[in-house]
């Protein structure tokens, strides 16, 4: 069996949706590094990278239309004087921070050109994530409930 049947797709998976280097893939893989880059331009991976990342890119957008249709919609029951729904006031209010917060995110991940380093998700930012998105106050180690 050949090693691009064997390890090929899982090579092009990890370098578009990991964001690893050429190296670290190899490494990881075993593979010579001379290899996995020539597997790069065979599997155009260079380009697919940039359209995964391109999508990624545009949560924000999303997020921001769900949040003007959001707001519409309250701005409608206020208008006619209907109550407006608690949860969906809750639900606005928390996502008007968190567009410019994933705007911010993307831009660094978008134009970082240090491809030496796994692009993956942080403890940081998985913290960040737990605090401000989901609301979990993580107290690992406290006793303070």
């Amino acid at each position: 069996m050949v090693k691009r049947d064997v390890f090929f797709a899982e090579a092009e998976s990890l370098y578009i949706n990991e964001y690893m280097s050429l190296k670290d893939i190899a490494s990881k893989l075993k593979l010579n590094e001379k290899t996995v880059r020539a597997w790069r331009k065979l599997g155009n991976w260079e380009a697919k990278r940039n359209q995964y990342l391109k999508s990624k890119s545009s949560f924000h957008e999303e997020l921001y239309a769900f949040s003007r249709k959001l707001m519409s919609s309250i701005i409608d029951d206020l208008d006619k004087n209907e109550k407006v729904d608690s949860g969906r006031l809750y639900t606005f209010a928390r996502l008007l921070p968190l567009i410019t917060k994933m705007k911010e995110y993307e831009d660094i991940i978008v134009k970082s050109d240090d491809k030496d380093t796994n692009k993956g998700l942080t403890s940081d930012i998985v913290k960040m994530i737990e605090k401000e998105v989901l609301g979990i106050q993580n107290n690992r180690g406290d006793n303070k409930c």
